[in-house]
């Protein structure tokens, strides 16, 4: 119940022109609503006029088509109503869409001018200036190496990136799995004289 009644209420999105149009298409109804019923009766009292006639009541049927005629010009009235009405909502539909691109554009305007203030225009040529000159230096060196490279250096550079994009490792000899062979009983002996002797001499001198 607390966060029920502690919740901020959401700010309507319905403007002061949506509601100035949605009255005005309420009044322009009820004027077509108006238009209608007015219409009808008219043709019951025309029928009813022509009826007073053939009845030999000139009089009332003279005094019916009188008061149809009052009824004709203010159909005529409400239907420039209904167009004025008409007019007044499509207009301001109108100013909505304008006041809509006006916000866009004042949008967009002020992210230019962000823009232009993080990049200025002297930033902007240096940066170009640098581009153009590694894309020179890097020209100068392709025509160096077009001129001093031979067709083979060519192919085995080729080959090189080849095996560089696909990941291939240079070609080791294989490690032989078998065990080393032991040393002879008799060789052994003589290493180990071998060792002494160089101590012997040593000993003497």
């Amino acid at each position: 119940m607390g966060n029920v009644f502690g919740r901020k209420s959401q700010p309507s999105r319905v403007t002061d022109q949506d509601k100035a149009i949605l009255q005005l298409k309420q009044q322009r109804d009820k004027l077509k609503q108006y238009q209608k019923r007015i219409t009808v009766q008219l043709e019951k009292e025309r029928l009813l006029a022509k009826q007073l006639v053939k009845d030999g009541k000139k009089k009332k049927a003279l005094l019916l088509l009188k008061k149809k005629r009052y009824q004709d010009q203010l159909l005529d009235k409400t239907e420039n109503q209904i167009s004025n009405l008409e007019q007044m909502v499509q207009d301001i539909e109108f100013m909505q869409i304008e006041m809509k691109v006006i916000e866009g554009l004042k949008i967009g305007n002020e992210c230019l001018k962000r823009m232009h203030e993080i990049m200025s225009i002297e930033d902007v040529e240096s940066i170009l200036d640098e581009t153009q000159e590694a894309i020179e230096y890097q020209r100068q060196i392709d025509e160096m190496l077009a001129g001093s490279l031979t067709q083979e250096d060519e192919e085995n550079i080729l080959a090189e990136l080849e095996a560089i994009t696909q990941g291939e490792d240079i070609a080791l000899p294989e490690v032989p799995d078998e065990a080393l062979p032991d040393i002879p009983e008799a060789a052994h002996v003589e290493l180990e004289r071998r060792k002494e002797k160089p101590e012997k001499e040593m000993l003497a001198a």
